[in-house]
């Protein structure tokens, strides 16, 4: 234990009553702990929220995409690429993300504006389990995710009611979630059965998009290893892509040529 870190700081870190901790009180207690940077970001966002304020929880209102964001998405036409906020809703997508990710996009667990929502689908449509074969480490991953929101946003309203009904829905998450785990940005190999074309490889990317104040929204994309199956694949699914998106556009009509 560290020098000037007693049991009972230890006890108030476990119930989250750390407001007013010191800095240096935390990162004495994440050198004692050996925390990584995930974990030692969470510690301090929770000391962050656990200052003197309001407690009541709030509605965050949703940050608006703009328009450049989505020009970006749309000009990666061979990278499936989507924009998810701190909740897991992907709030944001351009056409090959839709398709690659047609099970989620389909799914029932999609809110009334149409809007996916990762996690919901991992834990609560039972076809997630078919269609990511290394599901664990997505279920793993998710829920980490969400715990790190909850140490940045603990008075989200939207947050604490997307965890409550995702722990009284699954046994999973409840399972996962009761780990502590937390997880800032992730990276890696995606393994993903498509209904219509099979078995993909992919790497995955997260980069930070800084659109508003502390509100964390991640630009995800993927991609897959050059002259490899999946490579084909994920071309078959952009020209099919393409070609809905193209379909979906409303028809121009030249306007009438004026008197000569």
């Amino acid at each position: 234990m560290p020098i000037g870190v007693s049991t009972e700081w230890y006890t108030r870190l476990e119930k989250g009553h750390i407001g007013g901790v010191s800095e240096d009180v935390l990162d004495a207690v994440a050198r004692a702990l050996q925390l990584d940077d995930d974990e030692r970001t969470y510690l301090f966002d929770l000391a962050q929220s656990s200052r003197p304020a309001s407690r009541t929880p709030s509605r965050r209102r949703d940050v608006e995409i703009p328009p450049q964001v989505q020009w970006l998405l749309d000009s990666m036409t061979m990278s499936s690429a989507f924009v998810r906020n701190g909740r897991t809703d992907v709030v944001a997508s351009n056409p090959l993300a839709r398709a690659l990710h047609a099970p989620m996009f389909d799914s029932a667990t999609i809110d009334r504006r149409g809007r996916p929502n990762i996690a919901r689908y991992v834990f609560l449509d039972l076809g997630a389990h078919d269609f990511f074969l290394d599901w664990d480490a997505a279920g793993n991953a998710t829920t980490a995710l969400l715990r790190a929101e909850a140490g940045r946003e603990p008075r989200d309203r939207a947050l604490r009611g997307l965890i409550g009904e995702l722990c009284t829905l699954s046994p999973e998450f409840r399972g996962l979630w009761a780990a502590h785990d937390v997880l800032i940005r992730h990276d890696g190999i995606k393994r993903l059965q498509h209904p219509d074309v099979g078995h993909l490889e992919l790497t995955f990317q997260s980069l930070d998009l800084a659109l508003s104040g502390r509100a964390v929204h991640n630009l995800i994309t993927y991609t897959a290893e050059p002259a490899t199956a999946s490579e084909d694949r994920l071309k078959l699914l952009a020209s099919w892509a393409a070609t809905q998106s193209r379909t979906a556009e409303p028809t121009r009509h030249s306007p009438a040529p004026g008197p000569l």
